[in-house]
């Protein structure tokens, strides 16, 4: 009788019933929360705005115009994974914009140059906030709300008070420029968006096939073919869009890049991993051998970097330089990360999450102003928006935890 209890007790468990020993991996509404969020926001006020809301140019218009949050919010999601917060970026903006004008106009550099210049010194002022963050152990919060008063004040001084404009074409087009459009409708857009929807299923297939060879859970069949196609039919429809406005907007290219760039770095790479681990529990992460200081250092560095690249592109948008360029950007950024998904607390949080929650706050801004809502009123909705979305991140992570 002990043997066969033994014995028993030894057999493996059979698979479960229609599961053919295949390991499937529930699918978690909550991730897609966020983006039934903006599909619902952006049908409300397509609705509300008799369809106004994605004519062509106004498309066109959403991109460029919120392309500054969207790049902030990229690494302000890294800041605050890590179990951080930067404060100080919108003054960064201020001045490496006034910085990159006084280079074109007053110093005669060539407008690439102007742009290289302010990336660097966007990563030097990401460098000296990180040093006391990580080195010198001040909290960053503290640090970068002094960031955001001396650099609003360098700004103030470096312009005088004052705005530098008649920026080199070229630069503008950062901000404002399309690439060379062959017709109405547009076969480059059309082309592009055939490439980025074919690269996003192949990506997305090779994923599921590596999981498949470790034997790990998989998503449902169904379902990953349903959000693959919703993903295709999203990105055509918005090339469609810009196909018959005046093609891709040079930063749409550039915001591609950088999302695809910082997705791989915090999915793929052990800097991403040690990010993570940071924010999700540092004394372990501390024991395990990741290099804190340094991790968090480069956070602060990265995010610098991205304050130059936003500050390149809302100087060109703006076509000058003034000394309240920037205000609020920080609050914007932060903003699009909790909406996107990301935890107070850190240690959660994704780049497309950021970007969705960026887009969230553009579509608010964008339809509540072709419906003339006052600029109060927008502030107030906005408020909302965020509030809420962070309660149902806490609800939905409580009820996790209860589990």
């Amino acid at each position: 009788m002990t043997t066969t209890t033994s014995e028993q007790a030894k057999t493996p468990a059979p698979p479960p019933a229609g599961g053919n020993g295949r390991k499937r991996r529930r699918v978690d509404l909550s991730q897609y929360g966020i983006l039934a969020a903006l599909v619902v926001i952006v049908l409300l006020f397509q609705a509300l705005t008799g369809g106004r809301l994605l004519y062509p140019g106004n498309v066109s218009n959403l991109i460029q115009q919120n392309a500054y949050v969207l790049i902030l919010a990229i690494g302000m999601v890294m800041v605050i994974i890590a179990g951080h917060i930067d404060l100080s970026v919108g003054s960064v903006v201020a001045t490496v914009g006034a910085i990159a004008a006084l280079a074109m106009n007053n110093w005669g550099m060539p407008w690439w140059a102007a742009v290289i210049i302010s990336l660097v010194v966007g990563a030097l002022i990401g460098a000296w906030q990180g040093f006391w963050v990580a080195f010198v152990g001040i909290p960053a919060f503290i640090v970068t709300l002094a960031g955001m008063l001396v650099f609003r004040g360098v700004a103030l001084i470096l312009l005088t008070g004052g705005t530098i404009s008649g920026l080199p074409r070229p630069f503008i087009a950062i901000g404002n420029g399309t690439l060379p459009a062959t017709g109405v409708p547009d076969l480059l857009t059309l082309g592009i968006g055939v490439v980025a929807s074919v690269a996003l299923v192949v990506q997305q297939l090779k994923s599921r096939s590596d999981l498949k060879k470790l034997d790990l859970p998989r998503e449902r069949t169904a379902s990953f073919v349903f959000k693959n196609a919703v993903a295709v039919a999203a990105i055509m429809y918005l090339c469609y869009l810009l196909a018959y406005n005046r093609g891709t907007p040079i930063i749409l290219i550039i915001l591609a890049a950088l999302i695809l760039a910082y997705s791989f770095l915090l999915n793929r790479t052990v800097f991403g991993r040690h990010i993570y681990a940071m924010g999700g529990n540092l004394n372990a992460a501390m024991m395990s051998g990741v290099k804190t200081r340094w991790v968090n250092f480069m956070v602060f560095v990265n995010m610098g970097f991205l304050a130059g690249l936003a500050a390149v592109v809302s100087t060109a948008r703006a076509g000058s330089a003034v000394a309240s360029a920037g205000g609020g950007f920080e609050l914007d950024a932060i903003a699009a990360v909790f909406i996107g998904g990301a935890s107070v607390q850190g240690g959660v949080g994704t780049v497309v999450g950021a970007v969705i929650g960026g887009l969230v706050m553009g579509v608010l801004n964008q339809g509540l102003s072709i419906l003339s809502v006052d600029a109060a009123w927008q502030q107030v909705i906005k408020g909302l928006v965020l509030l809420l979305a962070v309660a149902v991140g806490f609800a939905r992570r409580g009820r996790g935890a209860r589990v």
